[in-house]
């Protein structure tokens, strides 16, 4: 009886998510140390080894980093879009309140770490910057509130999906806007010949999910060459699936179980050892004192806390929406700090803001350090409020 007891314990861990999350933070241990050891220039070479095929007279090739950030990640914004639309749909965004508090607080996570990055570097070589404590990473906010288990009110886990989403959308339409050398506009019209076919399979219920998997295939090659940042084809190829608010297990709901596994126990840790293998070195230190360092710390902890926490207020204030069943301020107060993880895309933003070396050192190990004590300090307050009232 204890043994299946103890096997029933181990499934309920292993579905919970926790286990991804304990993953990722494995994977991004391994990465750090090849990035500081002897084996750092193998792995930086596999990552830009070309890989791709022939079809016809065209060859399709891209480096392992661009398969994984780029398509593999695609695949995680397409699980994160399809809960959110099954939220919008019937579970915890489904009222205009509700949804409008998450896009209000990401507003707010963008703005304020924004003008707290400017405060600090407005007139020097490094004001390009301003974007990069701007975006929360959603994969690692997500990790780190799964481990928290029932430790906050599952409703939370939701709210922040919602706003790293929206949060992340608006950070790729400032790349696309402001760190973006050339759009293609003929791949966009594509794109959205392609996304119209798929709005129309939706209009007339069309179920098997190939109708909807082999165009967004298609969508994501043509986003993918018009400049803007790949992933976004996931979030756009949710948005078109089937649901129901019935018991019937919709398309959604399908495609959403046939997900989750691969993406938390291969997709994210995959990501995290590809993307936080950063090679420390002493100039970084001095490099956090900077006003460079400053404006990204403080931007993406206190910012991401502040602004977060602020703009939630002001709509709930202003009765523009309502916070989460079961929570409260101080949920949203650890959500905020959650918010300020940064990683994947603020690193992606800084190699776009600068042409020296030592300042996209400074500016990634800034973004690790800031990510780190936003995770930390947001899952200890998170953990604590459990004892107390929120």
């Amino acid at each position: 009886m204890t043994k299946l007891l103890n096997l029933q314990a181990f499934r309920d861990f292993f579905r919970s998510g926790q286990i991804g999350g304990i993953l990722l933070m494995v994977c991004v241990i391994i990465s750090l140390s090849i990035a500081n050891s002897g084996y750092k220039e193998e792995f930086s070479n596999l990552l830009s080894t070309d890989l791709g095929f022939t079809f016809g007279t065209k060859a399709y090739s891209f480096t392992v980093a661009a398969w994984i950030n780029d398509a593999l990640m695609a695949i995680f914004f397409l699980l994160v879009g399809l809960e959110i639309k099954r939220e919008l749909v019937e579970g915890e965004l489904s009222s205009i309140k509700k949804a409008s508090l998450p896009v209000v607080a990401a507003l707010g996570g963008m703005l304020v770490p924004a003008f707290i990055y400017f405060i600090f570097n407005s007139g020097s070589p490094t004001a390009s910057g301003w974007g990069i404590p701007m975006a929360t990473d959603i994969a690692f906010a997500l990790a780190i509130i799964a481990m928290l288990g029932k430790s906050v009110p599952a409703s939370l886990k939701i709210f922040l999906a919602a706003l790293a989403i929206v949060d992340d959308l608006g950070a790729i339409l400032v790349i696309a806007i402001f760190y973006t050398d050339q759009v293609h506009f003929d791949y966009l019209i594509w794109a959205g010949g392609v996304l119209l076919v798929l709005l129309i399979f939706n209009y007339f219920k069309v179920k098997p999910l190939y109708f909807y998997l082999v165009p967004g295939m298609v969508l994501w090659y043509f986003i993918h060459h018009s400049g803007i940042h790949a992933t976004i084809a996931g979030v756009l190829l949710a948005l078109t699936v089937p649901t129901n608010t019935t018991n019937t297990e919709s398309p959604l709901e399908k495609l959403e179980h046939l997900l989750n596994g691969p993406v938390n126990y291969f997709i994210m840790p995959i990501f995290a050892l590809a993307n936080t293998n950063i090679t420390f070195q002493k100039e970084m230190l001095g490099g956090l004192v900077s006003p460079l360092g400053l404006g990204i710390v403080t931007g993406l902890f206190a910012g991401k806390t502040i602004g977060v926490t602020l703009f939630s207020w002001l709509a709930v204030r202003f009765k523009l929406g309502s916070l989460p069943s079961g929570s409260g301020w101080k949920h949203i107060i650890g959500l905020g700090m959650l918010a300020g993880i940064g990683f994947t895309m603020s690193i992606f933003i800084s190699l776009l803001s600068f042409s020296n070396e030592m300042d996209i050192t400074e500016a990634k190990f800034a973004v690790l350090c800031a990510s780190v004590i936003s995770g930390l300090i947001g899952f200890m307050f998170l953990k604590s409020i459990k004892k107390t009232k929120a």
